[in-house]
């Protein structure tokens, strides 16, 4: 009896926080939502530190810094946002950091992470003021409608990329990949058995698509056996805004003093505050959060913990830790509270140990979960009115700017200023609102200086 009781009561306990009943969901439901969730985004435990050692930060850190950071801000998103959203370093701003940002730094990463820490510092301060969240609420519902259906394709086209399915080519850009190739087939697998588990309406299905195609891709050598069992921890790149070089230069102090290194929090900031966006379309549509006029529902706290989360990734040495659209793949296997979001985050705290483990999870096997999402979110388009010139020029330049520019933040800002050119062409000024002609013009200026 007594067990029992400790059982419902902790149950009870979790009911009363999440309000997983209220959503339709359950305590088992959430759970294997946010393995599914995190197992879509474990490539970046192997893909961001990799990336940072070309910067000169040490694997090990990296990987501390990527996976206690993820992990940490993805439980906060859990407990204060209540959304099935997870956080983690941001692919691409991870490459400015690597590539860019220190280059120009004259080599000290602690000052490329200085830059991110200001701007999010600075993101959060207009999330606070209320800016961000009114911006989002001027834009025009078939924009809104066009920013998921736009991220669909392109988290679909991620999977692709994945699944080696889809592959670079010197003529045509893109072109399909070789079919003989083991990636490619592990990809294969993993899109049509996640297909047929959907079609057949098995219970985690999206889950259940990665582990056979990891599964498959033993045979094949696409899964990997791990090289060990246990990672050590190094903080080493904690607090790294704050380090001081050789000449006694604080990392902040160099940017404070840097015009071209400020410029720079703008450009960062205006991906962060698009991308986070995008993506809260995308798992809105995907965990039953998003309103019939395409408004995310409570979006202040998600706004909050995002930006807070992309100052956190700056001071720990992780690059800027942002909402991932994989989070997507949790909510489309059931996810609707933030129970989603604190289990992805305490897999990755968990991961900082078993990195190596981790590694067993090939990208092409996440190819499938990714693709089914994006087909998930097509239905978008069915409420943008076409006949429009309007709602559908600027929509259409969004929904294929976003997957061919491979950038959210640059999709949108095309679709916004194709906006505000053809209301003044068709006579429909009045119709933008204040806020959307001050978002255009900081993306004709972010993409000018960019």
């Amino acid at each position: 009896m007594e067990k029992s009781f400790g059982t419902t009561g902790g149950q009870g306990a979790l009911e009363s926080f999440f309000h997983m009943g209220e959503r339709g969901s359950s305590v088992g439901t959430e759970l294997r939502a946010g393995v599914t969730t995190f197992l879509a985004m474990a490539y970046i435990i192997a893909v961001n530190p990799a990336l940072l050692s070309a910067a000169g930060i040490p694997m090990g850190a990296g990987v501390t810094a990527t996976c206690i950071g993820a992990g940490v801000m993805t439980i906060l998103m859990g407990i204060f946002a209540n959304r099935p959203l997870a956080c983690a370093s941001g692919m691409g701003i991870n490459a400015v950091v690597a590539f860019t940002l220190t280059g120009l730094c004259n080599g000290d990463w602690h000052a490329a992470m200085a830059v991110v820490f200001i701007e999010g510092i600075v993101i959060l301060a207009l999330v606070l003021c209320g800016l961000r969240e009114a911006i989002m609420d001027a834009i025009p519902a078939s924009l809104r409608h066009a920013i998921a259906a736009g991220l669909g394709i392109f988290i679909a086209l991620i999977g692709l990329i994945n699944g080696a399915i889809v592959v670079n080519d010197e003529s045509t850009l893109i072109t399909m990949g070789a079919v003989t190739d083991p990636a490619y087939i592990v990809g294969m697998i993993a899109i049509f058995s996640t297909f047929v588990l959907y079609c057949l309406k098995v219970p985690g299905e999206i889950l259940i698509g990665i582990l056979i195609a990891v599964v498959a891709g033993i045979p094949l050598g696409v899964t990997t056996m791990p090289s060990g069992i246990v990672s050590p921890l190094d903080f080493s790149t904690f607090g790294a805004p704050f380090m001081v070089d050789e000449q006694g230069v604080m990392g902040i102090a160099k940017v404070v003093m840097s015009p071209v290194l400020l410029m720079f929090v703008f450009s960062l900031m205006m991906s962060d505050f698009f991308d986070t966006m995008g993506t809260a379309f995308a798992v809105a549509k995907q965990g039953d959060f998003l309103t019939k006029d395409g408004r995310v529902e409570d979006i202040r706290p998600i706004l909050v913990v995002d930006s807070a989360a992309a100052a956190a990734g700056g001071l720990m040495g992780a690059s800027s830790i942002t909402t991932f659209v994989e989070s997507a793949s949790g909510a489309a296997d059931g996810g609707r509270t933030g129970l989603t979001s604190v289990t992805t985050g305490v897999l990755f705290i968990v991961a900082a140990f078993f990195s190596p483990l981790i590694a067993v999870v090939s990208t092409p096997a996440t190819a499938g979960a990714l693709v089914l999402v994006g087909y998930l979110m097509m239905d978008q388009v069915q409420f943008i009115d076409w006949t429009s010139k309007l709602d559908g020029l600027p929509a259409f330049v969004t929904v294929i700017g976003i997957p061919l520019t491979y950038s959210i933040s640059t999709g949108i800002g095309l679709g916004f200023i194709t906006y505000v050119v053809v209301s003044v062409a068709t006579g429909n000024v009045k119709k933008v609102k204040p806020l959307m002609w001050v978002a255009a013009a900081a993306f004709l200026v972010s993409f000018l200086i960019s």
